[in-house]
């Protein structure tokens, strides 16, 4: 079988697995986030933290707790690393430098997961297990949490409640991330990952010197760094690292975790709205942008020139040789597609027009399908913008879902989009004009500004992963990416909420002859269009600089 065959194959496996799980999934989620029952373990939760799971909040009240929790995630997270020298099972290791210890706790509280160390030479097992892990836990449910407020206001009328931020937080942990997580590591481990608390040992000698490996709960850490699209490494090869992601099972299987339950929320959103038609024409768009830029890395990848490239089968630099070119390209564009991070592959390696692909995968706002509940909120506020333009044509006044889109739901939504932009440009721009910066990068010309790009585009949409050609472990990189992490994850976040509040107010607004029907393939193609419009407009001049340059002189 050729690898373009290998290819399609998984890829056709891939889909058929996310088509078997969207429905079950989804519908469970849909009754997570509506039930009035809470079970045993939730209920001691609450008592510990002092929350009344059942008292309804306004989205300031909301706002307030997704804040003050995200708030105490990091400091915790910091103070756990500045004292990790004095902590058991630290393996020697020494604490965490400050700068590097607020990039890190910024990092994972931020669903971001970008890591400027090596996570088997700076971080023991309390650190580990205890605080990384924990967060991808806690940053996964506060992004699904805001997603569903935001389809509450969709869902409901003529009240500003949103539900209870507390009691979203604990139930997406306890009962979807969880149950999945387990279940997830067991399948990890069968496939070969290690899952153990082992110290530091040596595993040989090569050329003279020796080799050294520390295990770790690694299974159970990479479960939930793909389900709940974090995507933070125990090793600093991260997914393409033996001991996470050992053979092509575990691999497809990783990316179906990173994208299964950002797909199942278009069907929670249909649930809990009432119309699961509109949920369909969500995923409908998504699915075409995902597949389109799955498409298009594999031709990249695979159809580049070259006596060196003809006899790999390929572009092949940077690829682990048991995942090869499609299984690479596969889950690089997932991983950029969703707030993921994780890599099993270095996209520095990865051709001009393939690096530039995983840039534009993560400027469109991660969205298709996106991270664990951002992605449907940062799609569902396109929906928006691309009623209103819709609205405008035909000289409406724009609805979604029986809301009318007015001038405040449309500031809000112009808000959101033009955080992320603001914080990739300044900061790359801001690195390019100082003197020290730039002795950070690997590489010059298109190629070295690509990578200060990807940093910043990683680090202001919560992706993480890393273009492996900048040196990022600096005062200014670890201060500067750390800032475009919180402002790029929470700023939006506020917008989201205020946009629910106001919708949530809002009387239902019958449908007439001239309303734009939201659950058509017309409007899921009007809002692909619209999507590619905005971040080419925003975008453009950047990557022509950077990935465009680079794969035109090639």
């Amino acid at each position: 079988m050729s690898p373009q065959a290998a290819g399609l194959l998984q890829l056709t496996a891939l889909i058929a697995a996310l088509a078997l799980a969207y429905r079950p999934l989804g519908d469970h989620m849909a009754r997570v986030y509506s039930s009035e029952k809470h079970y045993a373990p939730e209920k001691w939760i609450y008592k510990v933290i002092g929350a009344n799971p059942a008292a309804e909040m306004r989205w300031p009240a909301y706002l307030r707790g997704v804040l003050a929790f995200s708030a105490v995630s990091v400091l915790f997270l910091y103070l756990l690393q500045r004292m990790q020298g004095s902590l058991p099972g630290s393996l020697g290791f020494s604490s965490i430098d400050p700068d590097q210890a607020f990039n890190t706790a910024a990092s994972f509280v931020a669903n971001t997961n970008w890591q400027s160390y090596s996570g088997e030479q700076a971080m023991g097992h309390v650190v580990q297990t205890g605080g990384l892990a924990v967060q991808n836990f806690l940053s996964a449910a506060v992004g699904m949490a805001v997603a569903v407020a935001l389809v509450r206001g969709f869902a409901r009328s003529r009240t500003g409640e949103l539900g209870n931020f507390w009691a979203d937080l604990v139930r997406g942990t306890i009962r979807i991330l969880l149950p999945i997580s387990v279940t997830g590591a067991l399948v990890l481990v069968a496939c070969g990952a290690i899952q153990n608390f082992s110290g530091i040992h040596q595993v040989g000698q090569f050329m003279g010197g020796t080799q050294e490996w520390n295990g770790g709960a690694v299974a159970s850490q990479e479960a939930i760094k793909e389900l709940g699209t974090n995507g933070g490494g125990y090793f600093n090869a991260n997914s393409a690292h033996p001991f996470e992601n050992p053979n092509p099972l575990s691999n497809l299987f990783e990316i179906f975790l990173i994208l299964l339950i950002p797909f199942a929320l278009t069907r929670t959103f249909g649930r809990m709205t009432g119309s699961l038609r509109q949920g369909y024409a969500i995923l409908g768009a998504m699915a075409v942008i995902w597949i389109g830029f799955v498409a298009l890395m594999m031709w990249t990848e695979f159809a580049h020139r070259g006596p060196a490239f003809e006899i790999a089968g390929g572009a092949m630099e940077g690829k682990e040789t048991r995942f090869g070119i499609a299984g690479s390209s596969i889950f690089a564009v997932s991983t950029t597609l969703t707030s993921t991070g994780a890599v099993n592959s270095f996209h520095s390696s990865y051709t001009g027009f393939g690096g530039g692909i995983t840039l534009l995968g993560m400027q469109l706002g991660e969205i298709a399908p996106g991270g664990v509940g951002s992605g449907l909120y940062g799609m569902l506020i396109m929906a928006v913008i691309a009623v209103f333009l819709a609205g405008l044509m035909v000289g409406r006044t724009p609805e979604y879902l029986g809301k009318k889109i007015g001038t405040r739901q449309i500031k809000l939504a112009a808000c959101y989009i033009l955080v992320t932009p603001a914080l990739v440009l300044g900061f790359t721009a801001a690195a390019l004009a100082l003197p020290t910066p730039a002795d950070s990068m690997t590489n010059s010309g298109a190629h070295g500004f690509s990578e200060i790009l990807y940093a910043y585009t990683s680090g202001a949409n919560n992706n993480g992963s890393a273009f492996a050609g900048l040196g990022a472990d600096t005062q200014w990189f670890n201060t500067t990416i750390g800032i475009a992490m919180l402002l790029g994850r929470f700023v939006p976040m506020v917008f989201v909420l205020a946009l629910a509040g106001s919708l949530a107010e809002q009387r239902p607004v019958p449908e007439t002859a001239g309303t734009l029907r939201t659950d058509k393939p017309l409007y899921a193609g009007l809002l692909v269009g619209t999507i590619l419009i905005i971040t080419g407009l925003t975008y453009f001049p950047a990557l022509a600089l950077g990935p465009l340059a680079e794969g035109l002189a090639s």
